[in-house]
């Protein structure tokens, strides 16, 4: 099991933090997590979400933590195809993997944001076509480092497209995942899984057992895809401490905050029925009743968090572990809590929860 850090850029008012000074603690903290062992720090791409994430250009942010770190791997967690190019993307993911000497890890998804959709001009009913067809342009020209593509929103002859990765064949490949449809898909195209922070455990765990069951039936064991075998990667609130209740009363105001904003990000989506996103609408009830219910007891319970002494951590940490879950993306202090109180909960879960996870 590998564990990552996960971030979002979060700006929120009560901490008196400005964007600025996020942005620098968060890459101390990335440069922080490489000293600990850390394998992958993530980055999302979000638009016009005030306080909950000012990471609008994580490319950027990405690029400068390359320079800040020698190992640490870099994630985009993930890159909404429908708002951009895909030949862009791919030059830009290939930029990327050129400035960090061969370390960037490249998620997409659709994205899920209406507000989003509508201000770069696409439509969510395309999406998961939008979302296919440019997924194949970009790994044409990983793997080629030309593109000839013909279909119904893109047709590109013979694009010679720059620079070239430097991992081979690609950079390794994940998909964000909510719906079992799209742990189905991700199995199918043979990549990892990227799944978010607001679905409760007890759903994700049937969705892993559908990828799994799906990647079985599309590639078996002798016809690997290029990524070689399945990946799980799991998005969690994640605060240590060496004495329980000290962990639980330092981590409870941040993680709601952050909960209670994630929750109402999806807010648009659930209250009104978008084609093609129809699954977010069966657990709209469930995000309903969390946003008004929610404490940190009830994250915990529903498997959002884990938020504790360093045993607790591991406990936690084996039934993900024994479901299939091979990353832990990691957002240490829900990324709003002071920053000497998020250092030291990293480096008692490195020292004490970590070792008892190595391959």
């Amino acid at each position: 099991m590998r564990f990552d850090l996960f971030n979002e850029l979060s700006v929120p008012t009560f901490t008196g933090r400005s964007e600025a000074e996020v942005f620098s603690a968060t890459l101390d903290q990335w440069a922080f997590a490489e000293t600990l062992g850390f394998d992958t720090g993530w980055l999302v791409e979000h638009h016009f979400m005030p306080e909950y994430s000012h990471s609008t250009s994580p490319g950027l942010f990405l690029a400068a933590a390359s320079q800040r770190t020698q190992r640490l791997r870099l994630g985009h967690a993930i890159i909404p195809l429908p708002y951009h190019h895909p030949v862009q993307v791919a030059e830009q993911v290939a930029t990327l993997d050129v400035l960090s000497g061969g370390r960037i890890e490249f998620g997409y998804g659709r994205g899920f944001s209406p507000t989003e959709y509508e201000a770069f001009g696409r439509h969510m009913r395309d999406s998961r076509s939008y979302t296919a067809e440019a997924l194949a342009i970009i790994r044409q020209a990983f793997t080629r480092g030309r593109v000839d593509f013909q279909g119904e929103h893109f047709q590109l002859r013979e694009l010679d497209v720059l620079p070239r990765v430097l991992q081979a064949p690609h950079p390794p490949i994940w998909a964000a995942a909510v719906s079992p449809e799209s742990f189905e898909l991700a199995a199918r195209e043979g990549v990892g899984v990227l799944v978010g922070p607001f679905k409760p455990w007890f759903m994700v765990r049937e969705d892993i057992r559908l990828y799994r069951d799906a990647w079985q039936h599309h590639h078996g064991q002798d016809t690997p895809p290029p990524e070689k075998n399945a990946r799980i990667a799991m998005t969690v609130g994640v605060h240590c401490h060496a004495d329980h209740r000290t962990a639980r009363r330092e981590a409870r105001e941040g993680f709601v905050w952050l909960y209670r904003h994630l929750l109402g990000q999806t807010r648009e989506i659930l209250e009104r029925l978008y084609e093609s996103y129809e699954y977010y609408r069966r657990f709209g009830k469930l995000g309903t009743l969390m946003g008004k219910a929610i404490s940190l007891s009830v994250l915990e319970t529903l498997g959002m968090t884990i938020v504790g002494d360093p045993a607790h951590c591991r406990r936690r940490l084996q039934e993900l572990r024994e479901a299939g879950v091979d990353h832990v993306l990691c957002a240490f202090g829900a990324g709003v809590m002071a920053q000497d109180q998020t250092e030291s909960g990293m480096r008692l879960f490195a020292e004490q929860v970590m070792p008892d996870f190595a391959d």
